[in-house]
């Protein structure tokens, strides 16, 4: 290579020796003549210095700018005492330079490249230049952690056995899931592909086919709005095990998480992963990926309220299927009215006709509700939820799955504001993973007005439940699994059905799914399923969500290389583009007038 040393690995231990360095200039100094130079690589920063009695070398270095990239011959010296910089590894030495070759000088900047004034910097200015954005020292420490993370993932799974198999990602459209990308076909006119939104149906072929134990960081594609956690395109730790049960998924994975976060982090996770049923985490936590950093926990008062003269709790008590209950936020009885409005605004986008509550303050309750309650509904509420003075206590009174979801997201918000006002602490640097299994096989959907696979239409039901599967399919629980870390699923499997005529009854007769809409999306796996497919299960993780959890970083788009923003578009390289006459030709495509409806 163009240099014998990165600028992370000097020491006192080379003082004396001849190097080359390359890379760029972090930062220019000039003292009485003498011309400090940091020079920058992946790995990390070493002082070059250019004497004046070294002619063209000393005038060279006054061209530099930050960023340009240089290379440097010299000898590496002892820094005395006083001038060692101990936040450096390279701090105790410096080269002296006698030899540079300037390979680019570069342009002015279109923003400063130190992180704190770089996070000011619109997000759009960012990605036009994401290059540079890249090259910082955090973001590129980012980078680093995504391969090591890879890294560890692929290790810990070929120790067990599995092969890597790459599954096609032009697939056929399966409309049943989220949006999907199409892909005209040239050689087949008036035909699509689809861009695989996960190698699902692949990977259950793979099993049929004898491979027993597969995976891949597969990519993914989804034509969904974007946010902090969802990309068009993203990246699954993908997985299938023939001849498994569950238990035999949760340990694999448990083995896999813990030797991840050692060799990326140094931590050292406890195993086995709690687990909890998806109707005690909705019923404790109001969602299924609870985050169990902090204690607020969900309490039901239906059946208290079913005598109420308050009249709105008492019709919804007494409405089969509804729900009242409560969380204490305890010690956030100091909420200001606006962070009250904002809760109130939350509760109101999730159905909510408003947000009841009850302030302890003072030695007394406050609350417009509160003369509606009687002396025993009040002492059942002070016992069960431990209402003390500084506590506030939020109220949802609507259908199960609507009280879960308000309560749940009141839940967080609370959290966040108590933990801004240290009166709780969410470590950032504690990893409370967590099963959740038990799910519903399938949701009862009021538009279509027929059941919905919870997860997929492959997962298949718990074996005691099948006899339900005709009369009551609502009751039937899948053999499905998540994995939630912090209050993110990281991920979600199941064991899969394996029996043809089992999977044909649940696309026909559950799911009512007419059966040459069957054939032609999955006649090829109820065929493959009659050659002898093996009882076998899988799991798909997002490896983005896991690499940013392990970074502690809130969005996927940084540790993502090119993100897209949340128009979909590639600023740096000014993706989606136009294309020519000639190619929609070819494709024999016409593209409408975007104004015309």
């Amino acid at each position: 290579m163009l240099r014998t040393h990165h600028c992370n690995s000097l020491t006192t231990a080379d003082a004396g020796k001849e190097v080359t360095l390359i890379g760029w200039v972090d930062t220019v100094r000039d003292l009485g003549g003498v011309r400090f130079v940091d020079l920058r690589d992946r790995e990390g920063i070493t002082q070059v210095v250019f004497h004046p009695d070294r002619g063209e070398v000393h005038e060279q270095a006054h061209r530099l700018k930050s960023e340009s990239v240089i290379q440097v011959s010299g000898t590496v010296v002892k820094r005395s005492a006083e001038t060692i910089n101990p936040k450096l590894p390279t701090g105790g030495v410096e080269i002296v330079a006698d030899k540079i070759t300037v390979h680019n000088i570069c342009q002015p900047l279109p923003f400063p490249m130190e992180d704190d004034k770089a996070d000011k910097v619109s997000e759009d200015l960012r990605l036009e230049y994401r290059f540079l954005d890249l090259r910082r020292p955090r973001n590129l420490n980012l980078v680093k952690t995504r391969a090591l993370a890879s890294k560890a993932i692929r290790h810990a799974l070929e120790e067990e056995g599995f092969l890597e198999v790459e599954t096609p990602i032009l697939f056929k459209s399966t409309p049943e899931g989220a949006r999907e990308f199409l892909v005209p076909s040239r050689l087949n006119p008036g035909s699509f592909y689809a861009l695989s939104q996960s190698p699902q149906q692949y990977k259950q072929m793979l099993m049929v086919a004898g491979v027993e134990k597969y995976y891949q960081l597969a990519r993914c594609f989804r034509d969904e709005d974007l946010r902090a956690d969802r990309q068009l395109e993203f990246t699954q730790v993908d997985l299938e095990m023939s001849f498994i049960e569950r238990e035999d998924m949760y340990a694999l994975i448990e083995k896999m998480l813990k030797r991840t976060w050692k060799e990326v982090l140094g931590i050292d996770i406890p195993t086995p992963f709690p687990r909890m049923s998806f109707q005690e985490a909705m019923d404790r936590y109001g969602v299924d990926k609870p985050d169990t950093r902090f204690a607020i926990e969900i309490t039901d008062f239906t059946e208290l309220f079913q005598q109420s003269q308050f009249k709105v709790f008492h019709t919804i008590a007494n409405t089969p299927g509804s729900v009242v209950r409560a969380i204490n936020a305890k010690g956030l009885a100091d909420i200001t009215q606006g962070e009250l409005a904002n809760l109130e605004t939350i509760a109101k986008t999730l159905g909510a006709k408003g947000l009841a509550f009850i302030k302890a303050e003072n030695g007394e309750w406050k609350s417009p509700i509160l003369k509606f309650f009687s002396e025993e509904e009040k002492a059942a509420l002070k016992e069960k939820l431990n209402i003390e003075d500084g506590d506030i206590v939020f109220f949802a009174a609507a259908p199960w799955t609507q009280a879960c979801a308000i309560l749940g997201r009141i839940r967080l918000e609370a959290g966040r504001l108590l933990q801004q006002r240290g009166k709780i602490t969410i470590p950032a640097d504690q990893f409370n993973f967590l099963w959740v299994i038990e799910f519903p096989l399938m949701l009862w959907d009021e538009d279509e007005k027929r059941f919905l696979s919870a997860h997929h239409p492959f997962t298949a039901p718990v074996k005691e439940d099948e006899p339900l599967l005709s009369s009551a399919p609502e009751k039937v629980r899948g053999q499905h699994y998540d994995i939630v870390l912090n209050g993110v699923e990281l991920g979600g499997g199941s064991i899969r059905i394996h029996n043809p005529e089992m999977q044909k009854h649940i696309f026909e007769n559950v799911l009512k799914i007419p059966a040459d809409i069957v054939e032609s999306r999955f006649g090829y796996m109820l065929k493959a399923f009659s050659f002898g497919a093996p009882p076998h299960g899988g799991i798909a993780l997002g490896l983005d969500r896991l690499v940013a959890m392990l970074a502690g970083r809130a969005s996927i788009r940084d540790i993502i290389a090119f993100p897209k923003t949340q128009k979909g578009q590639d600023l740096m390289a000014e993706s989606p583009g136009q294309v020519t006459p000639r190619q929609l030709r070819d494709l024999r495509i016409e593209v409408l007038d975007p104004e015309e409806k």
